[in-house]
């Protein structure tokens, strides 16, 4: 299997970047992206050359390490498959790829296929934790929590964190992301004392470095965990619940 490919060169944040042109030739439907770009940066080695530079980890679909855009697509043709989990038997008649890095503002992009997702974390700094004092934590058997509510915080906890849904947004929103925290923390029954706290701090975090949701609902198929939007109606209802108890408070 001939794949001609198209991927996205740059040598650092401040470097301009263009698409240099690949080709492997001996490229089999089983391959993963992953596994097509390790082939190919075999080749570019055996050639002296520089190799593509991409992040991965646990090549399993649980990490969210590994994450581009496929075609303008992020992570591939699959909906809710991250990039790892991705094969080139999914491009049936496609035998020129476009890979480059997530394109949002919040994501500059170290060097080639590799960008800089530090915004994320800075939402989950602004709030997607819960503080427990070290000591006092009870056993998490003596905190009593209905099985369904449970299980449908669990389905919100889900998501790994890749940053697909900035980069599918037109506005390079993260309401999703946002949303799947908030959601899945506000089930829980630890931390509630500091929920609107938690609320207020992700949305500062949120307009200060991504756009605004337009609910295009792009971000549902590119997300890896299968997020439902509903996760954005939960947020903003967060929200303006902390906003109805005021600044002064925190629960």
């Amino acid at each position: 299997m001939r794949v001609e490919l198209e991927i996205w060169r740059q040598n650092g944040p401040r470097a301009q970047g263009a698409f240099e042109e690949h080709v492997v030739g001996d490229a089999e439907p089983e391959m993963s992206l992953l596994e097509l770009l390790d082939r190919l940066n075999d080749q570019i080695i055996d050639a002296g050359g520089e190799p593509v530079v991409f992040e991965s980890d646990c090549r399993e679909g649980v990490c969210g390490a590994c994450g581009f855009l496929v075609n303008g697509v992020p992570h591939g043709p699959v909906d809710n498959t991250p990039a790892c989990r991705q094969h080139l038997r999914a491009f049936p008649k496609a035998t020129r790829l476009r890979l480059e890095p997530w394109r949002a503002a919040a994501f500059p992009v170290i060097r080639d296929l590799v960008v800089d997702r530090t915004a994320l974390d800075e939402l989950i700094r602004a709030g997607g934790t819960v503080d427990v004092a070290a000591g006092t934590a009870p056993d998490a058997d003596d905190v009593a929590q209905p099985r369904q509510q449970a299980e449908r915080a669990l389905d919100f906890a889900a998501c790994i964190g890749c940053g697909a849904c900035v980069a599918a947004c037109p506005n390079g929103a993260a309401m999703l992301f946002a949303g799947a925290k908030l959601a899945h923390l506000s089930l829980m029954p630890t931390g509630r004392h500091e929920r609107a706290r938690r609320a207020r701090g992700m949305a500062r975090t949120l307009d200060e470095f991504f756009g605004p949701c337009s609910v295009y609902g792009e971000c549902v198929p590119a997300c890896p965990a299968g997020i439902p939007i509903e996760v954005i109606a939960r947020l903003n209802r967060e929200v303006l619940r902390a906003g109805w108890l005021g600044r002064g408070r925190d629960d």
